[in-house]
């Protein structure tokens, strides 16, 4: 659990800024920040916080860019499968060489990116009601060159800005 209202208001912190990079960064097609934030987020504070930031994020984003019952659906089940993917790594790396913790945090970053297409894919097909084989595979190929590029800008932005978020994220452990 919490051990102060610290930690909450952090995590409250943490759900602006997720949301805020998200919201700067709409405009431009396949490049994002949230996966980098809230990937170093979740290696310092954990599992049962990188859930319960998930949580969070996921339901207030609604705030910003509007409750679409699908893409609610999708941010719950992704967002949280990354806290606790993320969550696992940092105990497991805990030892391990920074060099050794950026490249497999891209990794898995990278690998989760193409995940979250997946998933959108399936639920979209699934909510609209998409029958046709022609139209599910169309709906399928129109979201590669997206994921393609939310790959390689994760392939980037990770091992870029993993140590300035580790380093700032192991200070605000420290003080909560």
């Amino acid at each position: 659990m919490f051990r102060s209202a610290k930690e909450i208001a952090f995590i409250g912190v943490t759900v602006a800024l997720l949301i805020g990079g998200q919201l700067v960064l709409s405009a431009i097609s396949g490049i994002e920040i949230v996966t980098v934030i809230f990937a170093v987020y979740c290696f310092i504070f954990g599992v049962f916080r990188g859930v319960v930031t998930a949580t969070a994020f996921s339901l207030v984003r609604c705030i910003v860019f509007g409750f679409f019952p699908q893409v609610v659906v999708l941010y719950l089940i992704y967002y949280n499968l990354f806290a606790v993917v993320l969550g696992l790594l940092g105990k497991w790396l805990k030892s391990s060489s920074l060099p050794m913790k950026i490249g497999v945090i891209t990794l898995v970053c990278v690998l989760l990116t193409i995940v979250f297409t997946l998933i959108d894919n399936l639920l979209n097909i699934w909510v609209l009601g998409v029958i046709s084989p022609t139209v599910k595979k169309i709906y399928i190929l129109q979201s590669i060159p997206v994921a393609i590029t939310q790959a390689v800008s994760n392939a980037v932005i990770v091992p870029l800005l993993f140590y300035p978020l580790y380093k700032v994220y192991t200070s605000a452990k420290k003080r909560l």
